[in-house]
């Protein structure tokens, strides 16, 4: 297969980045997309590349020192993300479990839950889902209803409420979810967030059927009555806000490397094609109704690629709202340019972009999540047309 790995230049990667991301490259290569397929059709989990990815230190790159993580940011775990996409075995996890959970405990954990969670989610023995939509609020978190009531007597709190489109539940040790409780002074809701053990009493999950080809499982949750101690707040109480965000920016991020390693990867095995694929004298990639549309998909990666460092390196060098803007227009932009690649692969190969021998057609619906989830394109243009051009709101 022919590469498509960026040309990097020192004053957008380091050497230790350009080193990184050679190393990631390798191990994706080592796994590759047969892997990938061969785990989703017998209905598992990418255990295997999980572990050998965590032994090397990529899963746990972008978390402290003291707590066994590599001591990055979440520029280097986008470079890992993307690269094990780009080679046709993305780990979703990603980012859930070291991106937002990892994040947000690293920033606004208690010492206690930094010792309890950081060191395994860092060597990929423990990992983390993530709850915050929910059935009648998707876009609009102020629609929340999940709720958490303190006890005066024991300091527990109580949830109750319902999630759904939650990734890796049936794997994961525990999940953080999104909750809402009372202000005492305004009586109005505000968000915090919760450490939800698996075993913990009422919380229980159901499998969503999704006509999508993906190794990790979506679920619904129930949180009927759940009694959780006074230390499964993440955090402070009146911070949830701030701390939300702190693991939101970091996943649009993520989730633009997951759709820019998925578009080079799609790209590579269309190119490929077209540099062999024969049907008058010369191959299908010297025609330029074939090469225009594949160097566009080329520059849209490049240039949604270059929003992504940008978003990254204003996350890692603590602006979060210079990293809420830059975050948002990555994942929208990585989003478009992924299902333009996807569908420009696809057309190239014809008939065979719909085979799985060629495996391109599972990818169009795949190609769609970055669109979505976990925020839909319609909602990052309402953000930036609100908070960028000070456009007025609708709503």
């Amino acid at each position: 297969m022919s590469s498509t790995r960026p040309r990097t230049h020192a004053l957008l990667e380091t050497e230790e980045h350009q080193a990184l991301r050679a190393a990631v490259a390798a191990l994706g290569k080592r796994y590759g997309r047969a892997y990938m397929n061969s785990v989703i059709a017998a209905g598992g989990h990418p255990d295997e590349l999980w572990r050998d990815a965590a032994k090397l230190g990529y899963l746990g790159v972008s978390l402290p020192e003291e707590y066994g993580g590599g001591g990055g940011g979440i520029t280097e775990l986008s470079i890992v993300l993307e690269e094990l996409g780009a080679a046709g075995c993305p780990l979703l996890m990603m980012v859930v479990s070291p991106a937002i959970c990892g994040t947000v405990i690293a920033r606004f954990g208690t010492a206690e839950q930094k010792r309890a969670w950081l060191p395994g989610l860092a060597d990929g023995s423990r990992t983390m889902a993530f709850g915050i939509t929910e059935p009648d609020a998707g876009s609009n978190s102020h629609r929340i209803t999940t709720t958490a009531r303190r006890e005066r007597s024991t300091g527990d709190w109580v949830l109750g409420g319902r999630k759904v489109f939650v990734s890796g539940v049936d794997a994961a040790d525990a999940t953080l979810i999104v909750g809402r409780t009372e202000d005492a002074r305004t009586g109005k809701l505000k968000p915090c967030l919760f450490i939800v053990e698996r075993a913990a009493k009422g919380f229980g999950w159901q499998r969503i059927d999704m006509e999508l080809h993906a190794a990790e499982k979506q679920f619904e949750l129930v949180l009927d009555e759940v009694r959780l101690p006074a230390q499964a707040l993440v955090g402070d109480e009146d911070a949830g806000l701030l701390q939300l965000f702190a693991g939101l920016n970091p996943e649009r991020i993520m989730t633009a490397a997951f759709a820019i390693g998925m578009g080079r990867y799609a790209l590579a095995r269309a190119v490929d094609y077209a540099r062999e694929r024969t049907v008058w004298q010369s191959p299908i990639g010297a025609h330029q109704a074939i090469a225009h549309p594949l160097a566009q998909a080329h520059i849209d990666l490049e240039m949604a690629r270059l929003m992504m460092q940008k978003a990254a390196h204003l996350y890692d060098a603590g602006d979060d709202a210079g990293a809420g803007e830059a975050a948002n227009m990555a994942k929208y932009a990585a989003g478009e340019a992924c299902v333009r690649a996807v569908d420009q692969a696809v057309h190239t190969l014809g008939g065979n972009g719909l085979t799985r021998e060629f495996g391109l057609a599972s990818l169009v619906t795949a190609s769609r999540v970055a669109r979505i989830a976990p925020v839909s394109r319609e909602m990052i243009l309402n953000y930036v047309s609100h908070q960028t051009l000070g456009l007025p709101k609708s709503y």
